[in-house]
């Protein structure tokens, strides 16, 4: 079954580009050109992940990621014009996965997307290291196959990037990962970003899943080095 991805661009030169080469590598894409418009496309239809630019018409980007997010955990894309390094984070913190720089270059674009399409099918296949489904710390419960995260029995929203992350520090306690390691084993290829992105998912996720996210007892940092599960 072929992939099924929303393109969301106001540029319809750069959408055709995408389109054409994603096709090539037999996925399917459905285009659209402004905010609205995506999120009529993503209520109605089912996709495996989403291109969108930060600047569009009728609704921009960033309040598209932000309402998607509060009904779907499906892998987003930010497109952010090149320099605009609050639309990066702000892309972060409203939920994106990842974010890619204008102009860029459409080997790069489609590399991050087969990345996380990967990631993504190997949590839905099922395939881990062990046979539990669920992995319990204190009050909190991760189950794998279901993606899903609870604290006293009331699930709470990840997107995929959190979740990857959680399961990533859960089934490895106490071991300090640096950023540059979050990136490559997270994202799941030589990212381009910066450290940043690590920073913002870890602050997001704790403030997901801790009580008092200022001061955690899951996720912690360790000063000069990286984050630990505890």
């Amino acid at each position: 079954m072929a992939y099924h991805i929303l393109v969301v661009d106001d540029e319809k030169l750069i959408v055709k580009g995408i389109k054409f080469s994603l096709e090539q590598d037999g996925m399917k894409v459905t285009p659209a050109y402004d905010g609205e418009e995506a999120l009529r496309y993503i209520k109605e239809e089912k996709f495996d992940l989403i291109v969108l630019d930060v600047m569009l018409p009728k609704m921009d980007g960033l309040e598209v990621c932000q309402l998607v997010r509060e009904f779907s955990q499906i892998p987003i894309i930010m497109v952010t014009a090149k320099g605009e390094d609050m639309d990066k984070i702000m892309g972060l913190e409203y939920g994106a996965d990842d974010y890619i720089t204008k102009p860029f270059n459409i080997l790069e674009l489609k590399a991050r997307i087969k990345a996380i399409l990967r990631r993504s099918v190997s949590h839905k296949g099922g395939n881990y290291k062990d046979s539990k489904n669920t992995l319990q710390v204190r009050n909190l419960e991760l189950e794998f196959e279901s993606r899903r995260v609870f604290i006293d029995g009331k699930e709470t929203n990840l997107t995929a990037k959190e979740f990857d992350l959680l399961e990533l520090f859960m089934e490895n306690p106490g071991k300090v990962y640096s950023r540059e390691k979050l990136l490559d084993t997270v994202w799941g290829y030589d990212y381009p970003g910066d450290v940043r992105t690590v920073d913002v998912h870890v602050r997001r996720l704790r403030e997901k899943i801790e009580e008092n996210p200022s001061d955690p007892k899951y996720i912690f940092t360790k000063w000069g080095v990286g984050y630990y599960f505890n």
